[in-house]
């Protein structure tokens, strides 16, 4: 109790609530230290709107993302169609910061069946990001490839099965879809080579299990194995078909 005596007038008001502070709000009163009901009330609205921004700016990417997809959609460019631009950008095409010197294109993936292989020509520059637009991996010259291209796999969160030993560059993700981007140069200022190297190089396809990048003494010491019979088209990872469709060829976004 003596202590307690003995503490100055200026500790108390320094851990006291204050008869009254001064806001952007406007000024918020507090009688004996309890807040009255217009101060509490202007404090919850302003709680309220911070949070409605933090969540607006929160969900800005994947939203965005979204609605880019939905938009291949419903133009017919289906996930693992490639849209190419096949010549130079125009003042029509409606693309943020698109140089109108450069090849460019897009495409989105769908992990929901299990890993994704992706074949990057040599000499691109990609990114390659989740659906909230988080950094996954940027295959191609930025890349661990450097430019000489490369086989990357995607493996979704959850994954349990089997994923090669090698021969791939490998990066685990956190969402099912993934967004593709990159861009390719021109050669003697002619885009033609630049896309005829994309439609060469690009491959998407999904994983088989066993295949390329598994070795046969992994298999026989219990790993997975291809399904019989075993040809040498086996041993190489199994390929869709043409990843490049007809939508994949139009030139500016719809």
């Amino acid at each position: 109790m003596q202590r307690t005596a003995q503490i100055s007038p200026q500790a108390m008001e320094s851990i006291s609530t204050p008869e009254r502070v001064e806001t952007h709000l406007g000024t918020l009163r507090f009688p004996l230290g309890v807040p009255t009901d217009d101060t509490a009330n202007r404090v919850y609205d302003h709680l309220a709107y911070v949070r409605a921004v933090s969540a607006f700016l929160d969900a800005y990417s994947g939203v965005s993302l979204w609605a880019a997809r939905r938009g291949f959609l419903e133009a017919g460019i289906q996930d693992h169609d490639v849209l190419l631009f096949s010549e130079f950008m125009d003042p029509k095409t409606l693309v943020l910061t698109g140089n109108a010197d450069t090849v460019y294109f897009l495409t989105f993936l769908d992990l929901t069946e299990g890993p994704l292989v992706v074949e990057v020509p040599p000499l691109a520059l990609c990114f390659l990001n989740d659906m909230w637009f988080r950094w996954v991996a940027d295959p191609g010259l930025a890349g661990p490839d450097r430019g000489a291209g490369g086989k990357y796999l995607f493996v979704p969160p959850g994954h349990e099965g089997p994923v090669p030993e090698g021969g791939f560059f490998t990066f685990r993700t956190r969402t099912t879809r993934l967004v593709l981007g990159g861009r390719a140069f021109l050669e003697g200022d002619d885009p033609k080579p630049a896309v005829e190297r994309v439609k060469e190089g690009l491959r998407i396809y999904r994983y088989a299990p066993g295949s390329y990048g598994t070795s046969v003494g992994e298999i026989v010491t219990g790993g997975t194995a291809p399904p019989l019979p075993w040809t040498a088209r086996t041993w190489t990872a199994l390929w869709n078909g043409p990843t490049l469709r007809a939508s994949s060829r139009v030139q500016g976004f719809p």
